[in-house]
């Protein structure tokens, strides 16, 4: 454990030690620095998998705080790797990314210092055991975040984009806040091995600091409707910040879910059914809302919604089967839950990256000028693509593996013996399905409209080379990450069996009916993989005395970028089925003559949480903040006056209450 708590610090030192260096070669101290202290962090949670035993640590921090505990298990042990691997994989690719910037003359000395506190913060929340710890750990967290989102603070959005994040930030945790007081109330400690003893034998009062904590850790997962964050500080950060945010950090407000999960001896329907019906409109209104969009980075964000929302439905059914007494339920939403987790690390952190790219040659994040990128970078397309078939769950990747899971554990519900749960079982098999079906709509847009057809602006035509290896080379490690999963989903059941069994409170034994299913899909797409191999490797063979002609051009002398879909083009008449659910803002220049110069259309979508509740909540915020706007003069002597009429205020209230 000693050597976990040297990673952390060398975490917390890097970003200090790395400022000592020039601008050229502070990433590169930094990446190596933080290779260093991943190995570190890595050993104690690999031994925990190896061994099967917690690994425990105490530190003594009287008067102020006492004695607190930091505890390696299954659980923990699980987010160490997700949070380790991912974030330096980020940081690697920061090195290409931020070239641009420093070349620029921009100044990332406060960005390299907050990278690593970041993940440092990150660690330390998924291990400590003592709820005022957690608590500073998860505002370090919040802060670093914070301060890495407004990386372009010279731009207004940015600005503003990172203030809604700290304020939704600070709404969650002052949930947690009230669901740790009640239970530390309780529970005499502040400790969480005292939580259990008392949330396990008091019910009512588990079910009250569940709730209050799911609202604040759902806050920080992006769970609808306290989402309204996500949308706009991940397009706005830098993109190895989006895709550690995305692929990492919000997972630790599923961890939060999670460990409180673990402290209750078995969760009520209600909050059972509470946490399916979220995840489902979650799933649905995330990807509803990723389909509409023209940024591909909000794109992508609303996409993490979705994902979340698909956790979410996993969480929920594993909760029914501990509600309704079906371990086999159990077991398979929290195992579907958990791999979703480390999938959806895996592939959000490809596409965030790979936008990146995309971004970094482009410098604009709008779809609609895009087009024809992939000839000019190549690896860059062959990578968003497989992003792409991964995030839609199709094999034989790893999205596909995690969802089946979830699937399946759905099916097995449909044995429940209650009216309720199975048409809550029936409406959420049908809703994922749904959401599987939007999802490949959304990402078909996004590659055929970045990356096929022609160039639809000037920007396009001026790249002439792909990116970096610095930059691809992460890119090329999540995808090989993804297919493996895919193609030896056995192994990654097996990986996940031991978080889960820390939810249902035993040791789980390897179920043979699903590691023989996961041995089955294991060998279909062996077999799929090497089918296709022989026949490129035929088709090869073939084409050697084939000569290529231009076929007929259907009377068309030479294509050209009008003759393409747009972006908006492209959903609007899916779109167009679901207007109640949409604020739709449309742009149209219709075409006026015979042989028209010019037309236009596009389609912008409004979250309508923010536009129905958020804008005019905000809008109320000014206008009764602004009649106050005269106290604020200026002028000392009116702030004196202030002060002598408060105190008299409180003189008399005094005496009064006296």
């Amino acid at each position: 454990m000693n050597i976990y708590f040297i990673g952390i610090i060398l975490l917390f030192l890097s970003g200090f030690i790395s400022a000592i260096f020039s601008q050229k070669n502070k990433l590169k101290v930094l990446s190596t620095l933080l290779a260093i202290s991943t190995l570190f962090c890595l050993k104690p949670a690999v031994m925990v998998f190896l061994t099967g035993e917690k690994l425990s640590y105490a530190l003594n921090f009287n008067p102020i705080f006492g004695e607190i505990s930091f505890n390696i298990d299954y659980l923990s042990a699980f987010f160490i790797v997700v949070i380790s691997i991912m974030s330096l994989l980020s940081i690697i690719y920061s090195n290409g990314y931020l070239k641009p910037y420093i070349e620029k003359g921009k100044n990332v000395s406060y960005h390299t210092m907050f990278l690593p506190v970041l993940i440092a913060s990150m660690m330390l929340v998924v291990t400590t055991s003592n709820a005022l710890a957690f608590l500073i750990f998860w505002e370090i967290m919040s802060l670093s975040s914070f301060f890495l989102v407004i990386f372009e603070n010279e731009k207004k959005e940015v600005l503003q984009a990172g203030i809604k994040y700290l304020v939704f930030m600070h709404i969650s945790v002052l949930f947690i806040i009230i669901a740790f007081a009640i239970a530390s109330i309780n529970a005499s400690s502040y400790d969480f091995a005292a939580f259990v003893q008392v949330l396990k034998n008091n019910s009512q009062l588990a079910n009250t600091v569940f709730l209050l904590a799911f609202i604040g850790f759902g806050t920080k997962a992006g769970f609808v409707p306290f989402h309204n964050w996500l949308p706009e500080a991940h397009p706005c950060a830098p993109s190895h910040v989006s895709a550690v945010m995305s692929g990492v950090m919000i997972k630790t407000g599923i961890y939060g879910i999670l460990r409180i999960l673990s402290m209750v001896e078995e969760p009520t329907k209600f909050a059972s059914f509470l946490v399916l019906t979220i995840g489902v409109i979650s799933a649905l209104y995330g990807i509803l809302y990723a389909i509409g969009q023209n940024d591909f980075k909000k794109m992508l964000a609303y996409s993490s919604i979705e994902n979340i929302g698909i956790i979410g439905i996993g969480i929920g059914i594993g909760m029914l089967g501990l509600t309704y007494n079906m371990e086999i339920l159990s077991i398979l939403g929290f195992c579907g839950a958990i791999l979703h987790i480390l999938n959806h690390s895996i592939f959000k952190e490809l596409m965030f990256l790979a936008a990146g790219s995309v971004y970094v040659k482009t410098h604009t994040r709008d779809m609609e000028v895009l087009g024809g990128l992939a000839k000019v970078m190549p690896k860059t397309a062959a990578l968003f693509l497989t992003g792409s078939v991964a995030i839609c769950a199709l094999p034989p990747f790893n999205g596909f593996i995690s969802e089946f899971l979830i699937y399946f554990a759905m099916v097995q519900g449909l044995k429940i013996n209650d009216f309720f749960g199975l048409v809550a079982i029936l409406l959420s098999i049908s809703a994922l399905a749904l959401v599987g079906t939007m999802a490949i709509l959304c990402f078909t847009k996004a590659y055929s409209i970045i990356f096929l057809g022609m160039p639809r602006s000037e920007i396009v035509e001026k790249i002439n080379s792909d990116n970096t290896k610095v930059m691809t080379l992460p890119m090329g490690i999540l995808a090989g990450f993804a297919l493996l999963i895919g193609l030896f989903p056995q192994y990654a059941f097996k990986f996940v069996l031991n978080p889960a069994s820390i939810i249902l409170s035993h040791n789980l034994e390897l179920n043979s009916q699903i590691f023989e299913i996961m041995q089955t899909i294991s060998i279909c797409f062996l077999g799929f993989i090497l089918f296709t191999l022989l026949l490129l490797f035929i088709k090869a063979k073939l084409n050697k005395n084939v000569q290529s002609y231009t076929t007929w051009g259907c009377g068309y002398d030479r294509a050209n970028n009008f003759m393409q879909y747009s972006a908006s083009s492209y959903v609007s008449p899916f779109l167009s089925m679901l207007k109640p659910l949409f604020k739709k803002v449309f742009d149209i220049e219709k075409p006026k003559q015979l042989f028209p110069k010019k037309a236009h259309f596009s389609l912008h979508i409004d979250d309508i949480e923010e536009a129905y509740v958020i804008n005019p909540l905000v809008k109320f915020d000014e206008w009764f903040l602004s009649k106050f706007e005269k106290m604020q003069s200026g002028n000392i002597q009116s702030y004196i006056k202030y002060g002598l009429i408060f105190l008299v205020v409180i003189i008399i209230g005094s005496l009064f209450i006296g």
